[in-house]
């Protein structure tokens, strides 16, 4: 009887490290199989980064010029400020990320060429609250051209020569996290549809999806006829992310 116990342990002892065997390399199998797929998901991202970018980058520049060919009287003033916003785009933003401060001096610039467009009696507001004390203000962690889009929507969406519409645009820095909010009175005249139109929403979004993942929140929402868009992006806890993934 002692044989056949001792037979029935070895048996139990070589099933159950048979088995703890078979089981760690499923898990090294998994293991490596996620470390594959996340690798291509970042190829994939990057690819698609570069091809918004690509879209991005064009629809701006074709919005400025557009804006600066209708109010020829301004063109001196408004080139200044292009001269400004094109050294932006074609060499701080290919770098990837730029600073916060950076970010927010490129969209001043883009307003100033945006006033051109309004009347004298319009109600433009712009406020910017930061703390230059915080270390990542000036540390590139901001997507370029991410406060575009909701600057180009409220002057698209408002009625520009209206003395009793306004836009207002403020931007904050504070507690390592970006914050952008657009508010504008809705026209009640309907902007002309154009071809291609819309490339700027669907660019930010997805740029926002791929970079930043579940540290931002967008919301865009109306009360009454004042549309409102809010934008918060938590630096701190994409950089630690950022460094947790090296």
């Amino acid at each position: 009887m002692l044989w056949v116990l001792i037979v029935l342990i070895l048996l139990l002892g070589y099933s159950t490290y048979y088995w703890w065997s078979k089981l760690k390399k499923a898990e090294k199998r998994k293991e490596d199989l996620e470390s594959k797929f996340e690798v291509l998901e970042n190829k994939v991202n990057t690819m698609q980064l570069e091809t918004l970018e690509y879209r991005l980058n064009p629809h701006l520049f074709k919005n400025i010029l557009n804006s600066i060919q209708s109010h020829a009287y301004q063109t001196f003033f408004a080139l200044d400020k292009l001269a400004n916003v094109l050294d932006y785009i074609l060499y701080e933003s290919r770098n990837g990320r730029v600073t916060p401060k950076e970010e927010i001096e490129f969209a001043h610039n883009l307003i100033e060429i945006n006033k051109i467009k309004i009347s004298p009696l319009f109600e433009l507001k712009v406020k910017t609250k930061v703390n230059e004390n915080e270390p990542l203000y000036h540390q590139k962690l901001l997507a370029p051209l991410i406060s575009v889009d909701l600057i180009e929507n409220a002057f698209k969406h408002a009625d520009l020569q209206s003395p009793d519409a306004f836009i207002a645009i403020s931007f904050e820095f504070k507690n390592d996290t970006f914050y952008q909010t657009v508010s504008n009175k809705i026209s009640t005249t309907s902007p002309i549809k154009k071809e291609r139109s819309g490339i700027g929403t669907e660019t930010m979004e997805q740029r926002l999806q791929i970079i930043y993942k579940n540290h931002f929140k967008l919301e865009k929402f109306r009360e009454g006829d004042v549309f409102i868009s809010h934008l918060t992006i938590n630096l701190f806890d994409y950089k630690a992310e950022m460094l947790a993934a090296r």
